[in-house]
């Protein structure tokens, strides 16, 4: 059995990490941290955890007893881990990072989209967390950046086609949609009340200026070999889960559909988290999973790919995959706890 805290945990992130952890069969929280819920129950913050983990969350980081802990989760928000982590890793040998602190293996790419670096050589020893690319890398990581969730649903889809120099990177263009659970729980902008956000999708962060943008054209630039450029647009849909990425790439040669759902299920081939459908996904067949399902279709008149990806913003665009990796550096079976399928309907 391991041992496991939870720092930040009264978050959307914080508490689908306590969701599955709490019936993960070779795990055990013992630690959560709140500010916010500081000594109070963990189910005053998530009811649904009620008679299912019976723990208080600890006032916060400096103030709790980490020894005997194997693994530390920090869900705070970006610009707060790298200041942290130093100190985390002299009391735990395993650290996993939600935020986006430990994502960029160049520390002046991080200061261009986010803020100056205060642990540049954590930064540089950091494995990037999607297991589907960097498995090994993972299994003996300290510590790992889990990804964000456009990302993950972005760079799946994407990625045997890169892999495969199939495509021409200058064209590759993700039109993503997500749900309002991905802005996190304190999100209180007006965007984001039911009278704004339902019954209205909304682009947002256009032209490139969405920070998920890098570490898209990071891990596609590693698997070309070259500089890759990706045009991003999120938007923001009335659900509260999922992510869905329609990801657009022109062919260097004339391939069918059914050519390329054998590539991307070689590429795959060994990653249970990863289905490559006959049909097109929806968000609702992952939803509540750690799960991403991908389908595809060819428009051979302009010799152009369609690729659509779908993952659970907080399962395995956040909370699942740090469970996923938390499994390789561990030591555990990569599925232990996991292997959940979507909620339907």
């Amino acid at each position: 059995m391991v041992n496991v805290a939870v720092i930040g945990a009264s978050g959307y992130g914080g508490g689908e990490l306590l969701r599955w952890l709490s019936c993960h069969p070779e795990a055990r929280v013992r630690v959560a941290t709140s500010r916010t819920y500081a000594g109070r129950p963990v189910s005053d913050s998530f009811p649904g955890l009620t008679g299912l983990l019976d723990l208080s969350f600890s006032p916060g980081a400096d103030a709790v007893d980490l020894e005997g802990c194997d693994v530390v989760f920090l869900a705070r928000d970006n610009g707060w881990a790298m200041k942290a982590a130093s100190e985390f890793l002299l009391h735990v040998p395993r650290l996993i990072d939600l935020s986006a602190d430990f994502r960029f293996r160049d520390v002046s790419v991080y200061a261009r989209w986010y803020s100056d670096h205060a642990a540049p050589s954590l930064a540089a020893e950091a494995v990037y967390g999607l297991p589907e690319l960097h498995r090994d890398a993972i299994r003996t990581a300290r510590v790992v950046g889990n990804p964000g969730c456009y990302t993950t649903a972005s760079i799946l889809a994407l990625a045997p086609l890169v892999a495969s120099g199939l495509v021409d990177t200058s064209t590759l263009i993700v039109d993503a949609k997500s749900g309002v659970s991905g802005a996190g729980r304190s999100k209180f902008a007006l965007d984001y009340h039911f009278a704004e956000a339902n019954e209205s999708v909304t682009a947002y962060r256009v032209a490139g200026t969405h920070r998920h943008t890098p570490e898209i054209e990071q891990e596609l630039s590693a698997l070309a070999g070259a500089e890759v450029r990706v045009t991003f647009t999120p938007h923001l849909v009335p659900m509260t889960r999922g992510i869905l990425a329609t990801c657009y790439a022109s062919l260097v040669e004339q391939r069918d559909a059914e050519g390329l759902r054998a590539l991307y299920r070689d590429f795959y081939a060994g990653h249970p988290f990863v289905q490559v459908r006959d049909g097109l996904p929806s968000t609702k067949h992952v939803v509540g999973s750690n799960m991403c399902h991908i389908g595809l279709g060819v428009d051979e008149r302009v010799r152009r790919v369609t690729v659509v990806s779908a993952v659970d913003n907080l399962g395995k665009g956040m909370a699942t995959q740090a469970i996923q990796n938390m499994n390789l550096m561990l030591g555990l079976d990569e599925t232990s706890g996991l292997r959940i399928p979507g909620m339907w309907p």
